[in-house]
């Protein structure tokens, strides 16, 4: 089975972790030799329930006996994505009322990009440095790291970068800026959180020049900050909400939500200005629209706060120097990039899942389940605290 992954499936690194993976439940995955590791990342914060959930295996199953792909996005109406789309509007404010449904994230972060074009009739995007928004070529447009943009120019003219949590860059924002599209959060930069109201005075600004704002969720949605969604803590409500991640609790898709009066300008002049063949799909539909209720229906948001507590009383350790994030949304950052790639692969060994982050190589990634239980986050951190143990007396 190696020999066929490496041969036949094209891959994202030279060295993959090539973990063969027998099945996985709860906030375990087990590899075919039947070993069993505490997965403390989730799919990269995919799984918000954990492994197959039974609310959402029951609810794909469900839908597969009636039915699954009929026809493109937008035709006819199908009753799981319709109840998604609902269901959101019921937990978002206001302005954000509608919901374009898509297959990944960043699909939905190039529709949001068109989106404010076709709103604005400007062309200027604003992004931040060391920004990810996925790996299409509009949300590669925006991508803060010109290392990985680089080999794939030319990339959407009109796209500049901002200095993220810098008051004194928000001047860039003029009449002649269409949008400014920031993560909520970085993740990429290693889970760097906003600071002295920077993303009210985003939204200041982008209101006095006509500029949209557009939040990227898409990992810090769904629960994971504590609240369904993380500007819920910072006092902005963007002009456009995507998301994607945690939204299909393990199955693949993603979302723009804006007003109606917004969202109108892609079904006309011209027609079909946004269109997706598999977008909305019922079953997909049907796992989100389990995940979503399963999140604001029990008391997970309301544990994430404790569960965070817990994490840093029990990641202190001399090479440990700083926990960035907020919620399960966690950064523990090392003294370089070879030592926390050292630990990673460690505490794989000793069953424990931890992962990277795509521009800070001193980051290991925290970001279990919302299932995860308080004795589970005990018992990986007693695996990284061993491994840690054993790496200082190295060094």
């Amino acid at each position: 089975m190696l020999e066929d992954f490496i041969s036949y499936q094209a891959q994202t690194t030279p060295h993959p972790l090539a973990m063969e993976v027998s099945h996985a439940k709860g906030s375990y995955i087990f590899d075919r030799s039947g070993k069993r590791y505490l997965d403390f990342v989730a799919g990269v914060s995919a799984c918000s329930l954990g492994h197959c959930h039974p609310r959402v295996v029951n609810a794909v199953k469900e839908q597969l006996d009636r039915y699954m792909h009929v026809m493109v996005y937008g035709e006819y109406i199908q009753s799981p994505a319709v109840a998604l789309a609902k269901l959101l509007a019921k937990n978002l404010p206001k302005p954000l009322e509608t919901t374009y449904l898509v297959n990944s994230g960043t699909e939905a972060i190039d529709g949001a990009i068109k989106l404010a074009r076709r709103v604005t009739g400007r062309a200027e995007i604003l992004y931040a440095h060391h920004a990810y928004h996925g790996n299409t070529y509009g949300a590669l447009s925006v991508m803060g790291f010109e290392e990985r943009k680089t080999p794939f120019g030319p990339l959407l003219p009109h796209c500049h970068p901002i200095a993220f949590n810098s008051e004194k860059d928000l001047e860039r924002i003029t009449t002649k800026t269409a949008a400014v599209i920031l993560e909520t959060i970085q993740g990429g930069a290693g889970f760097v959180v906003p600071e002295n109201d920077y993303l009210k005075k985003v939204r200041e600004r982008c209101d006095t020049t006509g500029t949209l704002l557009i939040l990227d969720e898409i990992q810090p949605g769904f629960g994971r900050t504590g609240t369904l969604f993380g500007f819920e803590h910072y006092n902005c409500i963007p002009d456009i909400l995507v998301m994607g991640k945690g939204m299909g609790g393990g199955l693949p898709i993603g979302a723009f939500s804006a007003s109606r009066e917004h969202m109108l300008t892609l079904s006309d002049q011209p027609k079909l200005g946004h269109i997706t063949t598999f977008g909305g799909n019922p079953v997909i539909a049907a796992a989100a629209l389990a995940t979503l209720k399963e999140i604001t229906q029990t008391d997970l948001m309301e544990q994430v706060s404790r569960k965070e507590k817990l994490f840093r009383k029990l990641l202190k350790h001399p090479l440990i120097q700083e926990v960035r994030g907020k919620g399960l949304m966690l950064a523990v950052m090392m003294e370089s990039s070879e030592m926390a790639s050292e630990i990673i692969l460690a505490c794989q060994e000793k069953g424990l899942i931890l992962f990277w982050l795509l521009f800070e190589g001193r980051a290991i990634r925290i970001t279990p389940p919302l299932t995860i239980s308080e004795v589970e986050i005990t018992e990986g951190c007693d695996i990284l605290t061993e491994v840690l143990d054993s790496l200082q007396k190295k060094i």
